[in-house]
């Protein structure tokens, strides 16, 4: 796709905005945002400000303007591809038609290494592997794995369970083909953001009570985890802080419309009453985000039941911070944290 000059011109401005010395930042930023005992960090309300003069908004038009102003505005955060990954695009079979994937593996990569098995965000309505594509190539690159990055069926055309039985039927796809994709079938991580993050846990819990082939680590990035109950988190910051209460209604009520029971585990794993045997987990909250407590919660829950976990509240950060990697310093840390974890957990077993 050719970004059009405008957003390549915006994107540039972008870049030079958040090179300004920090007073400068901070006197168009606003005074420090301190909410539940925390402060939001400089670059995500730079980020927040930006967002309010251009008018932006994550989702709440119509579907299909949503996803279109997505994947044009992209371009304005996630920066320059990352390099040198090389990429490989895949049709995964399924029953209800082909799954399309992108196979990305670091220069140099030996085989076989790890995979990752990566669910893009976007509320099971929008977003792609396109939106998604640099965090990708940042996972593969910083956690020396190969990610194959996968585009499940999208709501409202295909609601619950659609989304659910693409990530499973990708996760088979790794584990069956491992060899030739350069993986070992040993070491094959679940992993997503927001929605995408639902699917990976929903996909480790299906995977491990069924028996059989499932993932050896779940890489969880402010996953959303229950949507039967509305928690605290999304009471404090429910608007003004990227994603909102209303824009989590919406995406909701495409994905699980009327009729659909919401407290199903597949859709709503937290609710699963035994979740001892899952794969080890390391799952990323962000401070400023309506989906922090029910991710805390499953950490929690996870822990109970004696999974090893490593839950990490970027406390400063807000949701979608693993998208915004081209701008500032203190995204790219949150999510290099992320792969390091990632690579810790599918190192290869010493014998």
């Amino acid at each position: 796709m050719t970004v059009p000059v405008q957003i390549r011109v915006q994107a540039a401005a972008a870049q030079l905005l958040y090179a300004l010395p920090t007073p400068v930042k901070r006197l168009i930023a606003g005074a420090p945002i301190r909410l539940d005992g925390q402060e939001l960090a400089l670059d995500a309300q730079l980020l927040l400000r930006l967002q309010q003069l251009t008018g932006a908004e994550l989702a709440g038009q119509s579907v299909e303007r949503s996803r279109a102003d997505l994947d044009v505005s992209r371009h304005l955060v996630s920066g320059k591809p990352i390099e040198p990954v090389h990429t490989r695009e895949l049709t995964i079979p399924a029953p209800a038609g082909g799954i399309e994937a992108t196979l990305y593996t670091p220069e140099g990569l030996p085989e076989p290494s790890g995979l990752l098995v990566f669910f893009h965000g976007g509320g099971w309505v929008v977003g792609t592997r396109n939106s998604h594509d640099n965090t990708a190539r940042f996972l593969a690159k910083h956690a020396g794995v190969r990610v194959l990055s996968v585009d499940y069926r999208l709501a409202p055309e295909h609601p619950f369970p659609a989304a659910a039985e693409d990530a499973l039927a990708a996760f088979d796809y790794a584990h069956a083909k491992a060899g030739e994709l350069g993986a070992d079938p040993a070491r094959i991580a679940v992993g997503g953001d927001s929605a995408g993050g639902n699917l990976a846990a929903v996909t480790a819990l299906v995977t491990t009570r069924r028996g059989g082939p499932a993932p050896a680590f779940q890489l969880l990035f402010y996953p959303a985890v229950d949507m039967s109950t509305r928690r605290r988190s999304r009471e404090i910051f429910g608007n003004g802080f990227f994603l909102t209460d209303a824009q989590m209604t919406w995406f909701a009520d495409h994905y699980a419309p009327e009729g659909v029971d919401r407290t199903d585990i597949r859709m709503s794993p937290l609710l699963a009453e035994d979740l001892s045997g899952l794969p080890p987990a390391y799952l990323a909250t962000a401070g400023f985000d309506p989906l922090r407590d029910e991710g805390e919660a499953y950490a929690k829950k996870l822990e109970e039941a004696g999974v090893p976990v490593a839950l990490n509240r970027q406390e400063d950060l807000i949701h979608g911070y693993v998208n915004f990697l081209g701008i500032g310093r203190r995204f790219r840390e949150a999510t290099a944290e992320a792969a390091g974890a990632l690579r810790l957990g599918l190192s290869k077993k010493k014998s």
